[in-house]
């Protein structure tokens, strides 16, 4: 099938009202709340709960409206951010090319020598279904891929910083240039610290109050609105705060073992928390509890491969993302037991990353190896596989590599064998593209399969690192939240990984943060 027909197979056509927000904005304006709830009782005019990138979109896109915003961070000072602060701050948005580019990028000398595929709105919104198979949500999926890179821009102009992704998405070339490759080229300047770090600057200037160490532990309901939210502070303190609105985006239960066996099954509570640990579904089940629909898929969740045994393998703040292991595609993975069990070159890296960790998490232990050779290993990315105290261990041969990490020797180099003999090394090898270099195996590899010969010999250790949940509540574009009655529950707006709908079993990677600036400007914009 094409990839328009594919396109169009997954997604209808569809006509945009241009004026709803507008209308959005009349018909919950201030004059309403006041006769809901009594002028005087209104202390704030929009509540934001999450202090991540959608809750910081939104709480920028109530600002400039001239609304005046508090956004209730449950981490300290020092743990604030959400799982934005874990990631690369690689952001994926639809656009025609370098020239698209270069005029707001952070400036580079190797701009002039990369080359850079236009990504345009149909192929993202391809991307979406295929990863998917076709379970993302349509009106979300239409919203994200035509407002992604207007709304990067926006933030951008707010004093955000953006770069070109060299070393995660680039491959030189012997001619000294570069090709970026796989839809995803461009991330925050100084990867999630530098984004959250650009949020925070941008919500000062902007006279956000961000209120840190605030645990929001309920919504406040009256005459069928909500109009505030309970809280407790670091210090043990509970209040309350009442808003016109407020906008949740406190993400999902990846770091509660009771929601994660609950939704996911059995198994779950022993995966690796990638980033913030504060995200406990307390703020969604609340949500649930006031009459929310629930909204995609809450037995599936974004899951990667995560160093197995380095010391302080969760929530890391200082290595972040750097304990992802995202080399794969160029090497092989094999189980306790020695055997390959799964398709390392399905795809670009970006299209299979998150949803292999729960494969991770089938095997014995939970646990596995990326093998790798001399010529692979000099590949691989320095930030993820570069560092001290990485779990990984290296041997001259096959033999004694599967002795360093307890494989029955005789086993791991069948596989081997088996693997280096199936492939059809006519075919050139070129990690730049899905080259149809494929290993005859089972199960087989079918892109980037070449041998591994060449001592060292290198295992790295990983297992499975769960980084978001896919379930949330269910919404229209605007971020308002619907009731198990069929209206939307006025007042209540959701963005960031507490919105349901766009993902499910896997995504494309950057479309995470792309999506809570989308729907958290959105949400902002109406709150």
């Amino acid at each position: 099938m094409s990839q328009r027909g594919f396109l169009s197979f997954c997604m209808p056509v569809y006509t945009i009202e241009v004026d709803m927000v507008e209308e959005a904005l009349v018909q919950t304006s201030s004059s309403s709340f006041a006769e809901a709830t009594g002028a005087a009782n209104s202390t704030v005019d929009v509540i934001v709960v999450g202090g991540g990138n959608a809750g910081f979109t939104a709480a920028h896109a109530a600002a400039v409206r001239g609304r005046s915003v508090v956004l209730l961070e449950k981490g300290a000072r020092d743990m604030a951010g959400g799982n934005s602060y874990y990631t690369a701050g690689a952001t994926r948005f639809s656009h025609n090319g370098m020239d698209d580019l270069r005029d707001w990028v952070d400036p580079d000398d190797r701009h002039a020598l990369t080359d850079v595929p236009p990504y345009p709105a149909e192929e993202y919104a391809a991307d979406l279904c295929k990863v998917t198979n076709g379970k993302n949500d349509p009106e979300l999926t239409r919203v994200l891929v035509e407002e992604s890179q207007a709304t990067v821009r926006w933030l951008n102009q707010l004093g955000l910083r953006y770069r070109m992704m060299y070393e995660r998405q680039a491959y030189s070339r012997p001619d000294g240039s570069y090709l970026f490759w796989g839809g995803l080229h461009v991330g925050n300047t100084g990867g999630g610290e530098g984004l959250m770090k650009d949020h925070t600057r941008v919500a000062g200037e902007l006279g956000i109050d961000v209120r840190y160490g605030h645990t929001v532990t309920g919504l406040t309901s009256e005459n069928e609105r909500v109009v505030g939210v309970s809280f407790t502070t670091a210090e043990g303190e509970s209040g309350q705060l009442r808003a016109e609105s407020v906008v949740l985006a406190a993400g999902g239960f990846e770091s509660n073992p009771e929601l994660c066996e609950k939704y996911l099954g059995q198994g779950w509570a022993n995966a690796k928390v990638r980033g913030t640990p504060y995200n406990d579904g307390s703020v969604l089940m609340a949500a649930l509890e006031l009459g929310a629909v629930p909204g995609g898929d809450w037995n599936t969740c974004h899951s990667v491969q995560w160093d197995a045994f380095s010391d302080c393998n969760e929530s890391n703040r200082e290595l972040t993302n750097r304990l992802t292991r995202g080399g794969y595609p160029l090497g092989i993975i094999v189980n306790r037991a020695g055997e390959r069990f799964l398709d390392e070159g399905a795809d670009f890296r970006n299209y299979t990353y998150a949803k292999y960790g729960k494969e991770i998490l089938k095997q014995t232990g939970s646990i596995a190896y990326q093998v790798f050779d001399a010529p692979q290993r000099a590949l691989l990315r320095s930030e993820e596989y570069d560092m001290p105290g990485i779990s990984v261990e290296t041997a001259d041969s096959i033999e004694e590599l599967a002795q360093k990490i307890g494989i029955d020797a005789s086993a791991l180099g069948g596989t081997i064998r088996e693997f280096n003999d199936s492939i059809d090394e006519s075919i050139s090898w070129d990690p730049t593209l899905k080259d149809g270099r494929v290993a005859h195996v089972e199960p087989p590899k079918s892109n980037w399969a070449a041998p591994l010969r060449t001592g060292p010999f290198y295992a790295f250790a990983v297992t499975c690192g769960i980084t978001f949940t896919f379930g949330g509540l269910k919404s229209d574009t605007y971020g308002r939240v619907l009731h198990e009655g069929g209206e939307y529950i006025a007042g209540l707006y959701v963005c960031g990984e507490m919105l349901g709908g766009l993902f499910s079993e896997n995504y494309p990677g950057g479309s995470g943060l792309a999506a809570g600036m989308v729907f958290g400007r959105r949400a902002g914009t109406l709150a």
